[in-house]
């Protein structure tokens, strides 16, 4: 069995958001087919629980607990070596020596790197032996050309400065790697057109769906009051654009919305809600959980799932799993990006407040919607399967290496 090294920025366990979805599913499938050595930081202390159950996987691993706040001022260093902060953010002596003295030691065949940062490792000259392949994920650079577009100064500037370095990083290593993935063809297309340099080695693997767990055939008791109607949100609390939806959702949408119809309610349901989600209780009808067990039950008896996000990379697993869940899903066009759905058909598009609140009134109306939330799992069933998706990744990982690189 081949040897494989994966590098990862976040520990790739429990898959209870965006890219740990994608890194545990991918870890979980290279297993079966590597020897991987995994290297990796766990920025949690609630994850350490989870060392145990990632080690099951892996022939030999590092983790490197990382404190976000001692991270974020290590990341400082950046403003004077003009690199993207993200680097010495992910920056970590243990780390770089446990990697040198794998690929001094083990007969390494080939090397994944999920997300741009924890490329750094594996820029060295003697590095190109073996043969590289950047799983991008999302085009970061662009999502912090996103943040500035909505931040005031001086927080807009240093997001532009990110944005900017960031992607000259991202350039950097598309080049010096031998295969840059993406999670969708819409951010391949976009980094083609950021990095025409690199453009022949840019391909994509799509997210998959666990379609027998998030499934409608599974009994799941309501967490709702009886014959209430409910907008259901998903998704982990602590990530900006998350936070900026709910927000505005709860503003622009819910609070007229509540006015007609009083005994809706709007469930936001994720861990970690800081202040700024927390206090949107004290709205009538909005309820904010915070951790839960189980999402499923949400997501199975919602009347709507909602995805109104204003910022987005990539796509977005909530969208995929409400869908998997034969739910109507309505969306902006931000959180449709890298989805293909037919809007119209297996689930509805909105731009703005008024056209949110059209969809939700127009749903809550009709007397069944069973024919949009059936073509919704069968969209998920015919393009979203881990196992199909990720046989991509294998044919990047079993390519030879390019003769200059030899």
């Amino acid at each position: 069995m081949q040897e494989l090294l994966f590098l990862a920025h976040r520990i790739p366990y429990p898959p209870n958001k965006g890219d740990k979805l994608r890194s545990y599913n991918m870890l979980r499938y290279l297993s079966q087919r590597y020897r991987v050595h995994l290297g990796c930081f766990v920025d949690s202390a609630d994850d350490r629980k989870y060392i145990t159950k990632v080690k099951s996987l892996c022939y030999e691993t590092c983790f490197v607990d990382q404190s976000p706040l001692a991270a974020r001022l290590r990341s400082l260093r950046g403003l004077a070596s003009g690199e993207a902060l993200s680097l010495p953010y992910y920056r970590d002596a243990g780390m770089a020596a446990w990697v040198a003295r794998v690929l001094r030691r083990r007969p390494v065949h080939a090397a994944l790197v999920f997300s741009s940062p924890m490329a750094q490792y594996l820029m060295a000259p003697g590095a190109g032996a073996l043969r590289r392949v950047v799983d991008f994920v999302d085009v970061d650079s662009e999502k912090w050309r996103q943040y500035a577009e909505v931040r005031r100064w001086p927080m807009a500037a240093l997001y532009r400065r990110e944005a900017r370095a960031l992607l000259a990083h991202e350039r950097s290593v598309a080049q010096r790697f031998e295969s840059a993935s993406f999670v969708s063809q819409a951010e391949a297309a976009l980094f083609r057109r950021l990095a025409p340099e690199s453009g022949h080695k840019v391909s994509y693997f799509n997210n998959g769906v666990d379609a027998d767990y998030f499934s409608p055939h599974i009994l799941q008791r309501s967490p709702f009051p009886p014959g209430a109607a409910n907008l259901v949100f998903t998704g982990a609390m602590d990530y900006w654009p998350n936070i900026d939806a709910v927000q505005w959702f709860a503003r622009e949408v819910f609070a007229p919305l509540c006015a007609r119809l009083p005994a809706l309610g709007f469930y936001i349901v994720g861990a970690r809600p800081p202040p700024e989600v927390r206090v949107l209780a004290r709205q009538p009808g909005v309820v904010v959980t915070g951790t839960v067990a189980d999402v499923r039950p949400y997501l199975a008896h919602a009347s709507v799932c909602v995805a109104p996000l204003r910022i987005a990379r990539g796509v977005q697993n909530k969208v995929l799993e409400a869908m998997a869940m034969q739910k109507v899903v309505l969306v902006s066009p931000q959180a449709l990006e890298g989805i293909s759905a037919r809007p119209g058909s297996e689930l509805l598009v909105a731009e703005g407040g008024p056209a949110f609140i059209a969809h939700i009134e127009a749903v809550l109306a009709a007397p069944s919607p069973r024919a949009m939330a059936l073509a919704a799992r069968a969209r998920v069933l015919a393009d979203y399967s881990w196992s199909v998706n990720l046989e991509r990744l294998s044919a990047l990982l079993a390519a030879p290496l390019p003769e200059r690189a030899r």
